[in-house]
């Protein structure tokens, strides 16, 4: 056994022979196998690249081994095709980047562990060659109720289901790369303290970044940092999929400084999600709403993202089922359209910015709505908006509000309208206009404050 002491101290004897050459010839240093992680090296244990599926039992067992010593395990560069694993407890299986590579050879799962206080996965390529996943498993890497996860700088690619499955666990997901899955990248359910920050997600078939719980609840997810890519809804859909990040039922989930682009439907989707923060998020070309908030959720902060390219740009929306209480600060949307992935039998689609209750929507920035800069209320469902100092350009209408009976109060002040040729502020029964431009004119409308806002 050569340990890292033993090394290093050869390594000074070696130099300081080379130092004497002169006086003698160096002595040559023995050719040693040193592995300075301190790991089981499963080529040892007849663990090999090239080897069939039937070694799947003898890797198995090796892990189990590793786990009860408290060791990790590495996999020396090649492929192993491998079948029906399930990681014990305390699993840490490492590889060579870009170069150790994991082949499910199909007939079941691949990797799938349970109730478990710690997995690691790391530095591995691992590829579900698009073959069938059983019904035991929702993902080519299927974790349930483990404490501490860590899946970090791994590529996994090809599963037939979903790339990683997490249920009821926490931990960090860390500079992977995942790819051409046919459900979704990352589908966590029911976590707790769990990171997704530096990953590289594309070319997934219903979702990229999912954070869900059966029921509402908190969750306190990260989702920071990503790159997320070419999302699609092969299942259809008015949103249900393709969502580049999706958060569903969780409260208390942070999505910062992400880049999204060329999803399906939103880029980010906050549904029945309280306390969520997006900030400082690159959101482009959009297939549906660029970012969304929508039905029962209280308090959402919508703040510093830049949206290029979508049919609306932010909805914070669903008054009707409790949904409530946001500020909309410092956004920039752009270039936008007319046209969805569905026939929308609402409001439709081609406005930069809309809010329904106890929201606050202040300097941000809107160019190229091709319907309405700004949308607030929709029929009666309108409650305590704030709406100030923004920049509406380039759209027919730059502000949109509700009309109708019994709608609530909303203050527009202190807002600029540059070439919004049909109006600067229009009021709407639903779709329907039914005023002048308000922002010339006295509104006759005991629910509305419109003042200091300056057109041209």
């Amino acid at each position: 056994m050569v340990t890292r002491r033993l090394f290093l101290s050869g390594l000074g004897l070696g130099a300081a022979g080379i130092a004497t050459g002169a006086a003698g010839k160096a002595p040559r240093l023995p050719v040693v196998d040193v592995d300075l992680r301190g790991s089981i090296d499963a080529a040892a244990h007849g663990i090999r690249p090239g080897a069939d599926d039937r070694k799947s039992k003898a890797f198995a067992k090796l892990l189990k081994d590793a786990a009860a010593r408290n060791m990790p395990v590495f996999l020396p560069p090649g492929d192993y095709a491998i079948s029906n694993v399930t990681l014990p407890d305390n699993t840490r299986l490492t590889g060579v980047p870009g170069a150790t590579r994991i082949v499910y050879g199909g007939g079941g799962h691949l990797f799938a562990a349970d109730d478990a206080s710690r997995i690691e996965l790391a530095n591995l390529v691992i590829d579900g060659a698009n073959r069938w996943l059983d019904d035991t498993v929702q993902g080519l890497v299927h974790l349930s109720g483990v404490a501490n996860v860590t899946i970090e700088n791994c590529e996994i690619q090809g599963s037939s289901k979903t790339a990683v499955s997490l249920e009821r666990s926490g931990g960090r997901i860390e500079r992977n790369r995942l790819s051409g899955a046919a459900e979704y990248a990352l589908h966590a359910v029911e976590s707790h303290d769990l990171s997704v920050t530096g990953n590289h997600v594309f070319d997934c078939g219903n979702g990229g970044i999912l954070i869900h719980r059966w029921q509402s609840g908190r969750d306190g997810t990260i989702v920071s940092g990503n790159r997320i890519a070419r999302i699609f809804a092969t299942r259809g859909g008015t949103g249900q999929y393709g969502n580049g990040i999706n958060v569903f039922r969780a409260d208390g989930v942070m999505i910062s400084a992400n880049h999204v682009s060329g999803c399906a439907f939103s880029a980010i989707r906050a549904n029945a999600g309280s306390n969520v923060q997006i900030a400082g998020n690159t959101c482009l070309d959009s297939g549906e709403t660029a970012i969304y908030s929508e039905f029962g959720f209280t308090g959402a902060i919508v703040n510093g993202n830049l949206i290029d390219g979508a049919a609306n740009g932010i909805l914070i929306v669903n008054f009707n089922e409790g949904g409530r209480l946001a500020t909309v600060t410092g956004n920039v949307v752009r270039n936008l359209r007319l046209d969805g992935p569905y026939v929308h039998e609402g409001a439709g689609f081609g406005f930069g910015i809309a809010a329904e209750a106890d929201t606050v929507v202040s300097g941000n920035t809107v160019e190229n709505a091709p319907k309405w800069g700004l949308m607030l209320g929709w029929g009666p469902y309108m409650r305590g908006l704030v709406v100030s100092g923004n920049l509406v350009r380039k759209s027919p209408v730059g502000c949109a509000v509700t009309v109708v009976e019994n709608a609530g109060s909303a203050l527009i002040s202190g807002n600029v309208f540059e070439e919004t040729p049909d109006a600067a502020i229009a009021g709407y029964r639903w779709n329907e206009r039914t005023t002048g431009d308000l922002a010339n004119e006295d509104a006759a409308y005991a629910h509305l404050t419109i003042e200091r806002n300056r057109t041209g």
